[in-house]
């Protein structure tokens, strides 16, 4: 069981776990370190790391970032203490994602006359959506149907989203963070062309539950090729923290162990 879980969603953003109980949900995996990475959302602490009930917190972020040949990446922060740029920068994505989160809700509930139900707020995203039609009695979808046939990119319910640049991204991420990592680099459709942005990154996520066999190779290359510090973490969007993440050792090599 891995000593520490860099990547982990709560009810903030589109997880499952209320910010309070995951410390209960780290003893009970036996995982010692959580960083709580809400999508474009900071959590409502200042300090970079905070000890909760036996468990060190890390203040973390997932920033969707896009390049400017149109790929489309995850930075992950760690060790924040949010500065006033990237504080607007957060708060002209969230206004983004309520407006997009309203249109796409108005959409599925004409198209299938039907009332989901849901509050759109901030870190509203399409898992919200989803969940809520797989949920309904009155629906046919399940959560995979519901983003193959209605809010998945190209469905009749899809709306874009606006993306920060990522050198926008990074730049104001590595002026609020100790560190910024490259989320789960093998999961885009050019994962060479995402490895090769770690030049200008402090780390790359190393580990992750890919769910299938996956070569490393090319990631542990970018690792010595740009000195890069390691993360890794579950990516967590219920209570089952600990599936991927870094040995104690391992934990102790970055910045934020102190």
């Amino acid at each position: 069981m891995p000593y520490a879980d860099l990547h982990v969603h709560t009810t903030r953003s589109d997880g499952g776990v209320e910010l309070e109980a995951v410390p209960e949900a780290a003893r009970r995996n036996d995982v010692e370190v959580v960083a709580v990475t809400d999508h474009d959302r900071r959590q409502p602490f200042d300090e970079p790391v905070i000890e909760r009930d036996g468990v060190t917190v890390v203040h973390g972020i997932e920033l969707r970032v896009e390049t400017g040949d149109g790929l489309r990446v995850d930075l992950l922060g760690y060790g924040l203490e949010p500065t006033p740029d990237l504080e607007a920068m957060l708060e002209g994505i969230q206004t983004n994602r309520r407006e997009r989160g309203r249109a796409i809700v108005d959409c599925v509930e004409d198209r299938l006359g039907v009332d989901l139900g849901v509050t759109v707020g901030d870190g509203f995203g399409r898992p919200h959506v989803a969940r809520a039609v797989a949920d309904h009695p009155d629906t046919d979808y399940d959560y995979d149907g519901t983003f193959d046939e209605l809010i998945g990119g190209g469905g009749p319910c899809f709306v874009p989203r606006e993306i920060p640049s990522f050198e926008r991204g990074q730049r104001l991420l590595s002026e609020a963070a100790a560190i910024v990592s490259l989320a789960h680099p093998l999961r885009y459709s050019d994962p060479e062309r995402a490895l090769a942005l770690t030049a200008d990154l402090d780390a790359v996520e190393l580990y992750y539950p890919y769910g299938a066999p996956v070569d490393l190779e090319p990631v542990e290359r970018a690792i010595e090729t740009n000195s890069l510090a390691v993360t890794g973490g579950s990516d967590a969007h219920d209570d089952r923290l600990g599936v991927a993440g870094l040995t104690a050792e391992e934990w102790q090599k970055l910045e934020l162990a102190g």
